[in-house]
């Protein structure tokens, strides 16, 4: 039986800060969601604060409040810069542990680590989980070059960005491809993924460097051994040139992907909006980069942050026009584009 579990978003669920949250809104098959705890936003509905649909996941002002939903759990959903915790939600973990539930953590700001929540957890017999805890090094993997070997196409979502939804068109096309009896399997590479029933895959940003590349290869070659999927999907993670931490060369050379869908949004100026950190190159600058690493991309989908339906439709169609590519609005419209192109590869 899935376990039922809350989801802390320490008033930030409408923000860029709640995408943990709301990857759990959209899908979660490890964990039964069944609530939200957000001072800010209590008393609407999750799903439309995030995107307008009623999904009847209530939002509590607090912790004591959702505890009529009957948790067994309660998860940490947001991914703050850094990854420490906001002071206002140690608070928050505190009261969920003296109510017996168990706290699912995504931050790299581990509870574990801290001696009073470790009490506190012994006392309540509940259990801390440290999502982004780095693996023990006898687990890891280093990376052997099998994957050259590997006939099954894989695809990686790269992005121009962070926080573009990579994840979530990874999802999208999932779908697409099972609604067109297409067997798809997705590789996550962070915690939302792992937090959504993500079977194979790893945590990418707690993962020791000289271990990224083989813990790719593993996760792909397991799956593949496991589920002989007509495709792979791998989740990407940050962004080629982001400057935080640029990302994304290892799904192309240790993961072998030979396929790229470009996540981008074409109204966003700067790295994280932020012009200290520098203007996005653009489309056409990544497109070339990436055929350098010796992959194509074979599509772009499309975050259309702050445009209004008429402007996606514009920028959808002057890519289409510019590149020669399918170009997907995922959330607007789904990415059954692809679906031609994968039955291609495949």
């Amino acid at each position: 039986m899935i376990p039922n579990a809350l989801v802390l978003t320490g008033g930030l669920l409408h923000t860029s800060d709640a995408k943990t949250a709301h990857g759990l809104i959209r899908e979660s098959k490890r964990f039964q969601i069944v609530g939200f705890v957000d001072s800010v936003n209590a008393g609407r509905d999750a799903g439309e604060v995030l995107d307008g649909l009623r999904r009847n996941l209530p939002v509590f002002a607090s912790l004591e409040d959702a505890m009529q939903t009957k948790p067994d759990y309660c998860i940490v959903g947001v991914a703050t810069t850094g990854g420490i915790f906001p002071e206002s939600m140690l608070t928050d973990i505190k009261t969920a542990i003296r109510n017996g539930l168990s706290v699912v953590n995504g931050l790299h700001d581990y509870l574990n680590d801290r001696p009073e929540m470790l009490e506190l957890a012994k006392e309540y017999h509940v259990e801390l989980i440290d999502i982004r805890r780095p693996k023990n090094r006898a687990d890891l993997h280093f990376w052997t070059g099998e994957i050259k070997k590997l006939k099954t196409p894989v695809i990686a979502m790269l992005g121009t960005d962070c926080s573009l939804g990579k994840r979530t068109t990874t999802r999208f096309i999932l779908k697409a491809c099972a609604d067109h009896n297409i067997h798809a399997e997705m590789i996550y590479t962070g915690q939302t993924g792992w937090l959504q029933g993500g079977k194979y895959g790893f945590v990418f940003d707690s993962t020791l460097n000289d271990f990224v590349g083989g813990e790719m290869e593993h996760a792909i070659l397991t799956c593949v051994r496991e589920t002989a999927p007509d495709v792979v999907l791998i989740e990407g993670q940050a962004a080629l040139r982001n400057p935080s931490g640029p990302c994304g060369s290892e799904m192309l050379i240790s993961g072998n992907a030979k396929h790229v869908v470009l996540v981008h949004a074409p109204k966003r100026k700067y790295y994280e909006h932020d012009p200290a950190w520098g203007a996005i190159p653009g489309l056409t600058s990544e497109i070339e980069l990436i055929r350098l690493y010796g992959s194509k991309v074979i599509a772009i989908a499309l975050n259309t942050e702050d445009c209004s339906k008429e402007e996606a439709i514009a920028f959808k169609e002057e890519f289409h026009r510019k590149y020669k590519l399918p170009v997907m609005l995922p959330l607007e419209e789904g990415c059954d584009e692809l679906i031609p192109l994968i039955k291609e590869l495949i």
